[in-house]
């Protein structure tokens, strides 16, 4: 019988060593326009909330069929591998129903059904435990249509930050550091070095997440990471933008505009920046918000367009690809951010379908590695303004899952020395 325990034990430990990190699916091309935000109106992509706080989901489907679609919620641990609850520990009533709050499009050329999910609702009571949750939406033959990340976290420590500027001399003028202490006088963190994990993120884009930090030091009940390194970003670029609100107008960011099917916008003209000099540029980090000023519900009567873009690159790219870039899908590279080198023009242009409103956009360079190049277009510059979040875990002895007791912000605006 013992022996019989044993290897059941060896059989556990071996499978839950094969757990992996979940990945997020990103959805087809008839799907558009995924907003997924929480109290606040900041379409963050993944939203952070506090605990009793309510999330939002909308999307399209530009097929406009009315198609079924259901939804589900998981727990995951700080690294997103699956935790160890069922779904009653973590749940206060039932997942896997149908969505049932949509409509279709209302004067637009483009048909689409518009979606929207609230939780918590009259299915999902509550969220009952902190830390990171998938929430995973499935068509009517229970496929996997995609996924978002979201965070729950519950007000235990406090977190202060501020950003630093590199004390690496090569990267002075290129790179942000964040330095943050978490702070919890009512919990004690035992054994912070292996139960505390932190997470910090650039511009609310998790593909960015610094999470292998440990604390450098610790004074009573407050850990100090002070890092230079090891906890730094690369400062990037402004993002560049475009306001397509009025469609059937030219602005400071279009140039013409043209209707077939659909209308096309043409955008100005953009030049790489990465030798050029600093230039504030106001932005929203990448986000972007649906609005159509000639209607009264956005979400119905907003109109998709075909945003064509233009990059005046001063050498051919080889072994890479240029995309545009931001958290208008969450920031994914894939085939419609693709840029193509046009050789009649000497350009990199690229299109693809916007709803109408305001989006923050960059170029970037993709590997064949796949890593991505934020800098090789855009630039770096320790100037800029990127706004940053911090997270933090623990894992008190015995538990079975990492509870997210804290959030921290800052923001490279007051960078100092």
């Amino acid at each position: 019988m013992r022996a019989f325990l044993f290897i059941l034990f060896l059989a556990g430990i071996s499978f839950s060593g094969q757990s992996q990190a979940v990945q997020e699916t990103p959805p087809p091309s008839f799907i558009r326009t995924v907003i997924f935000q929480g109290d606040s109106t900041e379409n963050t992509g993944n939203p952070i909330i506090r605990s009793g706080s309510r999330i939002s989901l909308k999307f399209d489907d530009i097929i406009g069929d009315e198609a079924d679609y259901y939804y589900t919620i998981e727990h995951y641990n700080f690294d997103w591998t699956p935790s160890q609850l069922s779904k009653n520990e973590y749940l206060e009533g039932f997942d896997n129903v149908r969505i049932i709050d949509y409509t279709n499009a209302l004067n637009t050329l483009q048909p689409f059904t518009h979606y929207k999910l609230s939780i918590p609702n009259k299915n999902v009571k509550q969220i009952k435990v902190s830390g990171n949750y998938m929430l995973k939406v499935f068509n009517s033959n229970r496929e996997l249509v995609f996924s978002r990340k979201f965070m729950i976290y519950d007000p235990i420590a406090q977190v202060s930050a501020e950003i630093k500027r590199s004390r690496d001399l090569n990267f002075i003028d290129e790179k942000q550091v964040v330095n943050f202490s978490v702070n919890s006088p009512d919990l004690l963190l035992k054994n912070p070095d292996e139960n505390v994990k932190v997470s910090i993120i650039q511009n609310y884009n998790l593909k960015l997440a610094i999470t292998d930090l440990k604390p450098q030091y610790t004074i009573a009940n407050e850990l100090i990471y002070r890092y230079d390194n090891e906890s730094s970003f690369w400062g990037g670029n402004e993002f560049l933008q475009f306001d397509n609100k009025e469609i059937r107008v030219t602005t400071s960011d279009i140039s013409s505009v043209e209707l077939g099917e659909l209308y096309h916008h043409f955008l100005f003209l953009d030049f790489t920046r990465g030798n050029q000099p600093y230039t504030y540029n106001p932005d929203i980090n990448g986000g972007f918000v649906v609005r159509n000023i000639q209607a009264d519900n956005s979400d119905r009567e907003a109109e998709y367009v075909w945003m064509h873009f233009r990059l005046k690159n001063y050498d051919i790219i080889e072994d890479a690809e240029i995309h545009i870039y931001g958290g208008f899908n969450n920031f994914e590279l894939d085939k419609s951010t693709l840029m193509s080198y046009n050789e009649k023009t000497g350009y990199y242009e690229g299109a693809r379908l916007f709803k109408q409103g305001y989006y923050n956009y960059k170029y970037v360079l993709l590997n064949k590695d796949g890593s991505i190049d934020d800098g090789f277009i855009s630039g770096n510059f320790d100037e800029t303004e990127n706004s940053y979040t911090i997270l933090v875990y623990y894992h008190p002895p015995g538990a079975r899952y990492d509870q997210l007791i804290g959030i921290g912000y800052a923001n490279s605006e007051n960078i100092r020395n």
